[in-house]
């Protein structure tokens, strides 16, 4: 009797497995959904520089490598072979948002930047903010201000009884002695 009463539950499971469905009927994962319903978590990947428009328009040809490098940062790719070429890669992948890929190429002459190569799809600041951007307003904006009649329809302050007393007219607070700040030296009699 009791092998039967332990075995109840391993029945149950066994039972229960009938029921899920096979790999071949299971749908394919569309989107960020897998079976359909579930959205896994998938961890943000920032790499590389991101640079907009307004940055790379303070860069001029002409400039030292240490200007660039102030203006732009350090590059993430530098090539001992390739000793005059600065590689800017950047790729975001966020969950909610399309994955984004650009590089941006510094050329050098020397010590001086000759070509800036950067891609047409370059985001100002503000358009790289709004892609980034998963949270989605619902449209209304707080009410920050009273209208004049929402005023006038607010209560008066209340006066309290006894006017408060001011620190200046009654002197000091009680039992409290305070040396002054800046002592004066004692005079010593000669």
């Amino acid at each position: 009797m009791r092998s039967l009463l332990a075995s109840l539950p391993l029945l149950a499971l066994l039972g229960g497995c009938s029921y899920l469905p096979t790999w071949a009927q299971l749908p394919t994962v569309t989107g960020d959904k897998v079976l359909g319903f579930v959205t896994p978590y998938r961890v943000e990947v920032v790499q590389g520089n991101v640079l907009t428009k307004e940055m790379v328009a303070r860069v001029k040809p002409g400039m030292p490598k240490a200007q660039v490098r102030d203006l732009l940062g350090s590059p993430l790719l530098t090539d001992v072979f390739h000793e005059s070429r600065w590689d800017y890669p950047f790729t975001i992948r966020r969950q909610g948002a399309p994955e984004q890929q650009r590089l941006v190429i510094a050329e050098f002459d020397g010590d001086k930047l000759k070509t800036l190569t950067v891609p047409d799809d370059l985001p100002t600041e503000n358009e790289f903010v709004a892609s980034i951007n998963t949270f989605k307003p619902d449209g209304k904006q707080p009410k920050l201000e009273l209208s004049e009649a929402e005023r006038n329809a607010l209560p008066p302050p209340k006066k309290s009884a006894e006017a408060a007393p001011t620190a200046a007219a009654e002197g000091p607070a009680p039992g409290r002695t305070y040396p002054p700040l800046d002592a004066a030296p004692a005079k010593t009699g000669s």
